[in-house]
């Protein structure tokens, strides 16, 4: 039951609290001011561990032929997780702020309603299988958020959150695009 790829999965879901603990405003002092930007590195660092464990969870499991229920169950739900709390923090750090607010609360609310969804269709043992489109979705969201984290550990280049905003839009804009076509393949299970 705990095999490498599942115990994977588990270190990305009890990673997200210290993702939180990093970039939490005022963490360290018991006052709510910016995170420093060793904390954006150290949590730039972690997020990028992330993303690999999240890619070799998978990529192990086919590979030593040991996918599971319990990593088929747990692996959406650590991406789940770790997209809304970055999600939630980006915003509450003002690092996703204003216009782009829009943007973030699509990707969320799509990662919502296609969860739901897929549960749903479920119940009548119909697959929702993975688009290559919702791929470049989920690498866009990767790079936007990562660029964003790192944005904030050289605030300096600016450029650096210029790339996380325009990937941001670009995730949120596939998300429509996914979640559009997902929702159809719903509705045709439904009464």
């Amino acid at each position: 039951m705990l095999s490498l790829p599942n115990l994977l999965t588990l270190s990305r879901i009890l990673a997200v609290p210290i993702l939180l603990f990093l970039l939490w405003p005022g963490a360290h002092e018991g006052t709510r001011h910016q995170p420093l930007p060793i904390d954006y590195a150290f949590a730039f660092g972690l997020y990028c561990l992330m993303g690999i464990t999240d890619y070799f969870d998978g990529y192990v499991a086919r590979a030593r032929g040991t996918v599971s229920r319990l990593g088929i169950f747990l692996d959406p739900i650590a991406d789940k997780i770790m997209i809304a709390a970055v999600i939630l923090l980006l915003v509450f750090t003002r690092d996703i702020q204003g216009w782009h607010v829009i943007a973030a609360l699509v990707i969320l609310l799509r990662e919502i309603i296609v969860s739901g969804l897929r549960e749903f269709l479920a119940t009548l043992q119909v697959s929702m299988p993975v688009t290559r489109l919702a791929k470049w979705k989920t690498a866009f969201q990767l790079i936007a958020f990562g660029a964003l984290i790192l944005a904030g550990a050289l605030p300096a280049m600016a450029w650096i959150k210029t790339v996380g905003l325009a990937s941001l839009w670009g995730a949120a804009v596939l998300t429509l695009v996914t979640g559009w076509d997902y929702l159809r393949v719903g509705l045709k299970h439904m009464d």
